[in-house]
């Protein structure tokens, strides 16, 4: 088994690393404060070609092969401290631009495709609704064909990017007797008339990627903004989720490299008891597992990349990699409070953050303990 990089792939993730680093951190505490989405870090990582790295050039993309995608997020989650920038970007490109790729026409991937990853245009992905979580299949939300367009009614919570959005990707039943078969996806205009937003929820992490509630009343949609056949929402549905956890958490790895190097620097330079923290047991075994949980880490989504790229089904693979990167986040979060003591608790550190950023890892593309029903199913339980 070769574990080694090319030279072009490490110079991207080095690159990527370098450009978020300078670019993107600029009054992050501020701004995390007040929740406050930075679409000018978001037009700078369009100019340098994030958004279109894995989508066809002839829509503004780069045509990165999967694994060169999974290292230039890691390298972006390395050099940029923002995890909502990162989180925003990623809810994007994999619930809305990725599924426009794969089951759109070539009028809907050159209309609303190409803004997308030219970074003009912003998208939010709505399938959650305020009754329907993790039993994604029993969302209420109705679309009624009438002539040449769809009458959509419903609701949509916990809409990340939807503040901000240009254009909806949502989920409505156009056949309630067929079940999750009788649901089917529709990209919609933030001008749609009948289309509101409702106002920004408040969050514990991850707020510089503002979500809040999205509502259709009467909303006509033209049926040629339909994506994919009637019926096809739940397999649409699917192969996002599956991209979400073959390309999202990798960003995240970068996030834990820098979360452990800069605990490894203050237990090095903070003294207690005349000698470097780090040299206590006590902190230097916190240090190794955070090593130890992020080098496994990295295994696990390198192989769900390896396995995209390869064109096999992975569902165990990408469930264990979710299930298992985001739980290590928290823990190292955890970890690195502790290592830093008092600073850690406080703001100016910046270690909290990370903490609460990481939480919500465990719920979102799947909550952990759906991922372990994955799992079980998988190993026929």
């Amino acid at each position: 088994m070769n574990f080694e990089l090319t030279e072009e792939q490490r110079a991207i993730k080095s690159e990527i690393a370098r450009f978020a680093g300078e670019q993107l951190n600029e009054e992050l505490i501020r701004r995390d404060r007040d929740g406050e989405f930075s679409r000018a870090a978001w037009t700078k990582c369009a100019e340098v070609g994030i958004q279109g790295l894995p989508f066809p050039a002839e829509y503004g993309g780069a045509g990165a092969d999967v694994l060169t995608t999974t290292l230039a997020m890691e390298g972006l989650g390395y050099g940029c401290r923002d995890n909502g920038l990162i989180f925003a970007m990623n809810a994007q490109m994999w619930s809305v631009q990725m599924p426009i790729l794969e089951f759109g026409t070539d009028r809907q991937k050159s209309e609303f495709l190409a803004p997308l990853c030219r970074g003009e245009w912003i998208g939010a992905h709505g399938m959650t609704e305020p009754d329907s979580g993790s039993d994604a299949f029993s969302l209420q939300s109705r679309a009624r064909r009438d002539g040449d367009r769809y009458i959509l009614d419903g609701r949509k919570m916990f809409v990340s990017n939807a503040p901000m959005a240009d254009l909806f990707l949502v989920f409505a039943r156009t056949d309630r007797a067929k079940g999750f078969m009788g649901i089917s996806a529709f990209l919609v205009r933030r001008d749609t008339p009948g289309l509101s937003i409702q106002a920004d929820i408040a969050k514990m992490g991850l707020r510089t990627a503002p979500m809040a509630e999205v509502v259709m009343q009467d909303c006509a949609v033209p049926a040629t903004q339909r994506l994919g056949p009637e019926g096809a929402g739940s397999r649409l549905f699917n192969s996002s989720m599956e991209w979400e956890r073959a390309v999202l958490l990798a960003a995240y790895l970068g996030a834990m490299e820098r979360q452990l190097e800069t605990s490894v620097r203050y237990a090095r330079q903070r003294k207690q008891f005349k000698r470097p923290i780090g040299r206590f047991q006590s902190v230097a075994n916190k240090l190794v597992d955070m090593r130890v949980r992020l080098e496994t880490a990295r295994l696990l989504i390198y192989k769900v990349a390896w396995l995209k790229q390869t064109g096999a089904g992975f569902p165990l693979e990408a469930a264990m990699a979710k299930l298992y990167l985001s739980e290590c986040w928290v823990k190292n979060g955890l970890d690195a409070i502790q290592i830093h003591g008092g600073y850690g608790y406080t703001t100016e550190f910046e270690v909290e953050r990370e903490l609460r950023d990481a939480i919500s890892s465990t719920i979102y593309s799947g909550t952990s303990e759906i991922q372990r029903n994955i799992i079980a199913f998988n190993m026929k339980l």
